[in-house]
């Protein structure tokens, strides 16, 4: 049993949640994670995050901080500090060694080859440990991670844009722009988070996108998926002439051209469902190439798919305030003939973003 908390443990949490949110685009594939050393008069002696794989994590960076000054201080650490040797040696001998007096974390590690044996060592060494402290927060922040720890599985979020009659397009395809520039920067920030984006080939012949992240900061591109289950993507695509990797996921039966193979990072071929590329084998790939978050960000036919096969964790939609008419093309391909088939959401956000509304909801899968 962990030691109890109090008001303080959650003030200092907080602020070492706001240090893990710095790792929002760069900490991938590992988790993003902050920490606070606060001396027994309530000063702070250091502070640190994890930055990016392989570099030095939260607790490590907070440590050298302070020195020794973190004898007989509190850690205030959003993830249970690690007890095993990956690309840098564990946390908390780390911790033990610094001779801190007490360690408080927000959640406990998800992954097997630390989860509570982080938190054993230091009870082990003396160390009076208390948590779990602002729990929900430290979850919402590593969703993706968790759930590629828990399930062997990304976490996977669609990105869409709709017009107030959720129609995403005019019949002949024409869809730029339905939203304004503040909500396609706003956009920019779900991708640079992402591990990978995944588009439709029809979506790259319709509007031969580029899928980058175009933000000031961004440290790396995402891996860019064309689910492609027949070999239709166009190889002078401009989205092949950017930096990072861009991959077809296709069928094990697709014939593919030379020059689209030689244009492609990598090609992906996977089992395949009802004609086209089996999308839960899709995630398992993900999942293999260690993402913790993907981003769709396709037409009606393949993010519908994904709402179909009950993959989608998260929906971020953006609706414009403007009207395209009853024989514009709809938001989601979703062939429902009862009721009973409707998909229920819950919405956790609805926000201005300049002219238009940010709504993000969760599916409620049967």
């Amino acid at each position: 049993m962990a030691a109890q908390t109090n008001e303080v443990d959650s003030i200092w949490m907080q602020r070492a949640l706001q240090l893990a949110e710095r790792g929002l685009y760069s900490t991938s594939p590992n988790p993003r994670v902050g920490c606070v050393i606060v001396d027994a008069d309530q000063q702070v002696v250091g502070e640190g995050f994890h930055e990016r794989a392989g570099e030095p994590h939260a607790e490590v960076n907070a440590l050298r901080q302070a020195g020794n000054k973190a004898k007989g201080a509190t850690a205030y650490v959003t993830l249970e500090p690690c007890s095993h040797f990956g690309r840098t040696p564990p946390c908390c001998q780390a911790l033990i060694k610094a001779e801190v007096r007490r360690v408080v974390f927000a959640m406990q590690d998800p992954n097997s080859l630390v989860s509570g044996r982080g938190l054993q060592a230091l009870k082990e060494a003396g160390i009076e440990v208390a948590g779990p402290v602002l729990e929900q927060q430290a979850y919402a922040l590593n969703a993706g991670f968790i759930k590629r720890m828990t399930d062997n599985l990304p976490l996977v979020r669609t990105k869409s844009a709709m017009s107030l009659d959720a129609r995403t397009a005019m019949a002949s395809g024409e869809s730029q722009w339905i939203t304004g520039a503040d909500a396609r920067q706003d956009v920019q920030h779900w991708r640079a988070r992402s591990c990978a984006i995944i588009t439709g080939v029809d979506s790259v012949i319709q509007d031969d996108p580029k899928m980058t992240v175009r933000l000031a900061d961004c440290q790396r591109q995402p891996i860019r998926i064309i689910v492609d289950s027949h070999g239709r993507t166009p190889a002078q695509a401009a989205i092949f002439d950017q930096p990072g990797q861009t991959i077809i996921a296709t069928t094990e039966q697709a014939k593919l051209d030379v020059a689209l193979i030689q244009r492609a990072s990598d090609v992906w071929r996977l089992p395949e469902k009802d004609g086209r590329v089996d999308l839960h084998a899709l995630q398992a790939q993900l999942a293999e190439q260690q993402c913790n978050e993907v981003l769709v960000e396709a037409g009606a036919s393949l993010t519908g798919s994904y709402l179909m096969a009950g993959l989608v964790d998260e929906m971020v939609v953006y609706m414009a305030a403007k009207l395209l008419g009853s024989s514009a093309r709809p938001l989601f391909q979703l062939p429902f003939e009862r009721m009973s088939q409707a998909i229920d959401l819950t919405i956790t956000q609805v926000e201005p973003v300049g002219s238009d509304w940010r709504i993000i909801a969760t599916p409620n899968f049967k």
